[in-house]
Protein backbone atom coordinates (compact mmCIF):
# COMPACT_ATOMS: atom_id res chain seq x y z
CA UNK A 1 0.00 0.00 0.00
CA UNK A 2 1.85 3.45 -1.35
CA UNK A 3 0.83 5.59 2.32
CA UNK A 4 1.81 8.72 0.50
CA UNK A 5 -1.51 8.22 -1.60
CA UNK A 6 -3.72 7.41 0.96
CA UNK A 7 -2.36 10.20 2.75
CA UNK A 8 -2.79 12.81 0.03
CA UNK A 9 -6.28 11.08 -0.78
CA UNK A 10 -7.18 11.31 3.06
CA UNK A 11 -6.35 15.04 3.23
CA UNK A 12 -8.07 15.75 -0.17
CA UNK A 13 -11.49 14.53 1.21
CA UNK A 14 -10.71 16.49 4.82
CA UNK A 15 -10.54 19.81 3.21
CA UNK A 16 -13.22 19.18 0.49
CA UNK A 17 -15.22 18.57 3.43
CA UNK A 18 -13.47 22.42 4.85
CA UNK A 19 -12.55 20.34 8.09
CA UNK A 20 -9.37 21.48 10.01
CA UNK A 21 -7.21 18.91 11.55
CA UNK A 22 -8.43 19.20 15.09
CA UNK A 23 -12.24 19.33 14.03
CA UNK A 24 -11.64 16.08 11.58
CA UNK A 25 -10.23 14.00 14.44
CA UNK A 26 -12.90 14.75 16.85
CA UNK A 27 -15.26 13.97 14.60
CA UNK A 28 -13.49 10.54 13.79
CA UNK A 29 -11.76 9.73 17.48
CA UNK A 30 -8.83 9.55 16.30
CA UNK A 31 -6.05 11.77 17.74
CA UNK A 32 -4.47 14.66 15.43
CA UNK A 33 -1.17 13.82 15.56
CA UNK A 34 -2.37 9.86 13.70
CA UNK A 35 -4.32 12.63 11.54
CA UNK A 36 -1.39 14.28 10.34
CA UNK A 37 1.24 11.36 10.14
CA UNK A 38 -1.70 9.59 8.06
CA UNK A 39 -1.74 12.72 5.44
CA UNK A 40 1.89 13.03 5.53
CA UNK A 41 2.42 9.11 4.68
CA UNK A 42 4.50 8.51 7.81
CA UNK A 43 1.65 6.10 9.56
CA UNK A 44 0.65 2.76 8.60
CA UNK A 45 -3.26 2.58 9.86
CA UNK A 46 -4.74 0.00 11.10
CA UNK A 47 -8.45 -1.45 9.10
CA UNK A 48 -10.64 -0.01 12.34
CA UNK A 49 -8.81 3.63 11.61
CA UNK A 50 -9.18 3.85 8.22
CA UNK A 51 -13.28 3.00 8.95
CA UNK A 52 -13.35 5.60 11.13
CA UNK A 53 -11.68 7.76 8.85
CA UNK A 54 -14.55 6.71 6.01
CA UNK A 55 -17.17 7.45 8.11
CA UNK A 56 -16.01 10.31 9.59
CA UNK A 57 -15.74 11.62 5.82
CA UNK A 58 -19.05 10.15 4.77
CA UNK A 59 -17.46 7.93 1.54
CA UNK A 60 -17.05 4.39 1.23
CA UNK A 61 -13.82 2.69 2.85
CA UNK A 62 -12.49 1.60 -0.91
CA UNK A 63 -12.50 5.31 -1.99
CA UNK A 64 -9.79 6.32 0.39
CA UNK A 65 -7.83 3.51 -2.07
CA UNK A 66 -8.56 5.12 -5.25
CA UNK A 67 -5.94 7.71 -6.16
CA UNK A 68 -5.44 7.32 -9.71
CA UNK A 69 -7.78 8.56 -12.70
CA UNK A 70 -7.62 6.32 -15.44
CA UNK A 71 -8.85 8.94 -17.87
CA UNK A 72 -10.62 6.43 -20.13
CA UNK A 73 -12.98 5.92 -17.41
CA UNK A 74 -13.96 9.88 -17.41
CA UNK A 75 -15.98 9.70 -20.97
CA UNK A 76 -19.16 7.80 -21.39
CA UNK A 77 -19.91 7.25 -24.93
CA UNK A 78 -23.98 7.48 -25.53
CA UNK A 79 -24.07 3.84 -26.96
CA UNK A 80 -22.90 3.05 -23.90
CA UNK A 81 -25.16 4.61 -21.35
CA UNK A 82 -26.71 1.91 -18.93
CA UNK A 83 -30.50 1.96 -18.97
CA UNK A 84 -32.50 1.84 -15.59
CA UNK A 85 -36.29 0.98 -16.12
CA UNK A 86 -38.66 1.79 -13.00
CA UNK A 87 -41.68 -0.14 -11.69
CA UNK A 88 -43.52 -0.14 -15.35
CA UNK A 89 -40.69 -0.36 -18.11
CA UNK A 90 -43.35 0.87 -20.44
CA UNK A 91 -43.34 4.28 -19.44
CA UNK A 92 -40.00 5.65 -17.73
CA UNK A 93 -36.69 5.24 -18.84
CA UNK A 94 -33.62 6.73 -17.08
CA UNK A 95 -29.91 6.40 -18.82
CA UNK A 96 -27.24 6.78 -16.35
CA UNK A 97 -25.35 10.16 -17.77
CA UNK A 98 -21.99 10.21 -14.96
CA UNK A 99 -18.82 8.74 -16.68
CA UNK A 100 -17.25 6.55 -13.78
CA UNK A 101 -20.48 6.53 -12.34
CA UNK A 102 -19.31 4.74 -8.96
CA UNK A 103 -16.36 6.73 -8.51
CA UNK A 104 -18.21 10.39 -8.71
CA UNK A 105 -20.00 12.63 -5.84
CA UNK A 106 -22.85 13.73 -8.13
CA UNK A 107 -25.57 11.79 -10.49
CA UNK A 108 -26.83 12.88 -13.50
CA UNK A 109 -30.07 10.91 -15.34
CA UNK A 110 -31.68 11.61 -18.16
CA UNK A 111 -35.23 10.42 -18.00
CA UNK A 112 -37.29 9.58 -20.99
CA UNK A 113 -41.10 9.98 -19.77
CA UNK A 114 -43.30 8.90 -21.78
CA UNK A 115 -47.04 10.23 -23.20
CA UNK A 116 -49.31 10.29 -20.43
CA UNK A 117 -47.75 8.47 -17.20
CA UNK A 118 -46.17 9.53 -13.97
CA UNK A 119 -42.73 8.56 -12.73
CA UNK A 120 -44.16 6.43 -9.83
CA UNK A 121 -48.10 6.32 -8.69
CA UNK A 122 -47.50 7.47 -4.75
CA UNK A 123 -43.67 9.46 -5.12
CA UNK A 124 -40.03 9.60 -4.47
CA UNK A 125 -38.53 10.57 -1.54
CA UNK A 126 -34.52 11.28 -1.16
CA UNK A 127 -33.23 10.49 2.31
CA UNK A 128 -29.86 12.25 1.68
CA UNK A 129 -29.98 13.85 -2.08
CA UNK A 130 -30.66 16.54 -3.30
CA UNK A 131 -32.09 17.01 -6.78
CA UNK A 132 -31.85 19.47 -9.27
CA UNK A 133 -34.64 18.70 -12.78
CA UNK A 134 -34.34 20.35 -16.33
CA UNK A 135 -37.19 19.96 -18.50
CA UNK A 136 -35.21 19.15 -21.41
CA UNK A 137 -37.90 18.44 -24.36
CA UNK A 138 -41.76 18.77 -23.94
CA UNK A 139 -43.88 20.41 -20.75
CA UNK A 140 -44.12 18.33 -17.45
CA UNK A 141 -45.83 18.61 -14.21
CA UNK A 142 -43.97 18.09 -10.82
CA UNK A 143 -45.65 17.02 -7.58
CA UNK A 144 -43.94 18.66 -4.42
CA UNK A 145 -45.03 17.78 -1.36
CA UNK A 146 -48.54 16.89 -3.12
CA UNK A 147 -49.16 20.09 -4.73
CA UNK A 148 -48.80 20.03 -8.80
CA UNK A 149 -46.66 23.04 -10.55
CA UNK A 150 -46.68 22.48 -14.83
CA UNK A 151 -43.05 22.78 -16.35
CA UNK A 152 -42.23 24.29 -19.17
CA UNK A 153 -39.12 23.09 -21.66
CA UNK A 154 -35.56 24.59 -20.18
CA UNK A 155 -37.27 24.84 -16.18
CA UNK A 156 -35.95 23.70 -13.68
CA UNK A 157 -36.78 22.66 -10.10
CA UNK A 158 -34.92 21.89 -6.78
CA UNK A 159 -36.12 19.37 -4.99
CA UNK A 160 -34.38 19.18 -1.36
CA UNK A 161 -33.64 15.91 0.85
CA UNK A 162 -36.60 14.94 2.41
CA UNK A 163 -39.53 16.30 -0.32
CA UNK A 164 -42.37 13.88 -1.60
CA UNK A 165 -42.15 14.32 -5.33
CA UNK A 166 -43.29 12.93 -8.62
CA UNK A 167 -43.24 13.74 -12.11
CA UNK A 168 -46.08 13.84 -14.78
CA UNK A 169 -46.53 13.61 -18.09
CA UNK A 170 -50.04 14.51 -18.91
CA UNK A 171 -49.74 15.26 -22.85
CA UNK A 172 -49.54 12.64 -26.13
CA UNK A 173 -45.68 13.36 -26.06
CA UNK A 174 -42.59 11.82 -24.65
CA UNK A 175 -40.69 14.42 -22.42
CA UNK A 176 -36.95 14.29 -21.44
CA UNK A 177 -35.87 15.82 -17.72
CA UNK A 178 -32.33 15.44 -17.05
CA UNK A 179 -31.82 15.32 -13.17
CA UNK A 180 -28.50 15.79 -11.25
CA UNK A 181 -28.35 14.40 -8.03
CA UNK A 182 -25.82 14.95 -5.44
CA UNK A 183 -25.36 14.22 -1.80
CA UNK A 184 -26.79 16.69 0.56
CA UNK A 185 -24.58 19.11 2.26
CA UNK A 186 -26.54 19.38 5.77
Amino acid sequence: MNHHLLGQTVLRYRQKNRMTIREFAEHAGISTSLISQIERGQANPSLSVLELIAKALQVPLFSLFINEINTDSLILRKQDRKKVFRENSDHIVHEILTPDFMKANIEILMMELKANSTTTKKYYLHENKEEIAVIMRGNAYVELEGKEYFLNEGDVVRIPPQIKHRFLNKSNDTNHILFVLTPSLA
